[in-house]
């Protein structure tokens, strides 16, 4: 007849052992959690590179108008609709798109005072 601890034992040990495993994959510090938080890693570098690719076209925008009068011109030639002295401005109305009504489209231009 087998004694107490060694038909015990081998239950301790598998349950024991279960516990680990499923602690290791499942629990907070588990592989479960750390594959999603390698996703969620990753997701942040993506992020991060577009608002620095963002960042470099605002940088870039705010220099040319500092620096460029042209940009500045071209600004307030398109949308603002002014003009130098001397200069004759033809406005020509937009034409409707295919399905869209002739009532509803709007000039592409500023109206004068």
């Amino acid at each position: 007849m087998p004694s107490f601890p060694s038909r015990w034992s081998g239950w301790v040990v598998g349950v024991g052992l279960a516990l680990l495993i499923t602690v290791a994959v499942f629990g907070d510090r588990g592989v479960l959690q750390l594959w999603r938080l390698r996703t969620e890693l990753q997701t942040l570098h993506q992020d991060v590179a577009t608002l620095e690719a963002e960042n470099a076209r605002l940088s870039h925008a705010i220099a040319d108008l500092r620096d460029n009068p042209a940009v500045i011109e071209r600004i307030a030639r398109e949308e603002l609709g002014l003009v130098r002295p001397g200069e004759r401005v033809l406005r020509f109305p937009r034409r409707p798109r295919p399905g869209e009504p002739a009532g509803t489209v709007a000039p592409n231009f500023p109206r004068s005072p």
